[in-house]
């Protein structure tokens, strides 16, 4: 029963769980980026740059029977999914921080007036001697 007991210690413990939520958004998040960055925003910059689709963009390797094709347009899809992707979980990390921070301390409220008569009596009292 030891080794159940550490399991569940470690499982449970902060880092783990926050762990297993981020990996849970990201991967729902994932298809949201990819219908994003393929069909709005790749669009436009084909358009752009005289109707390219960067989805179809290919090398061809001539062989003896099937051509090879190294297909760089996909590749340019995926970097793209992953720099929104990165800015995203930067942007949400940031505001996440934003929130963690520790408000500014408020300046200590100023001590009664009476307070500040009976240190004034003090220190001249005190010069007497």
């Amino acid at each position: 029963m030891k080794i159940v007991d550490e399991f569940k210690e470690f499982a449970m413990r902060g880092n783990v769980v926050d762990l297993a939520i981020g990996v849970i958004m990201g991967a729902a998040f994932a298809p949201i980026v990819a219908t994003l960055v393929d069909n709005i925003i790749m669009p436009p910059i084909g358009y752009v740059l005289a109707g390219i689709d960067f989805s179809k963009l290919a090398v061809e390797i001539p062989t003896p029977t099937n051509p090879v094709l190294i297909k760089y347009g996909i590749f340019l899809n995926a970097v793209i999914k992953f720099l929104i992707t990165a800015f995203a979980i930067f942007l949400l990390v940031k505001a996440i921080n934003h929130m963690k921070k520790p408000k500014a301390a408020e300046a200590p409220p100023s001590p009664p007036q009476s307070e500040i008569y009976l240190k004034e009596i003090r220190d001249l009292l005190a010069s007497r001697k």
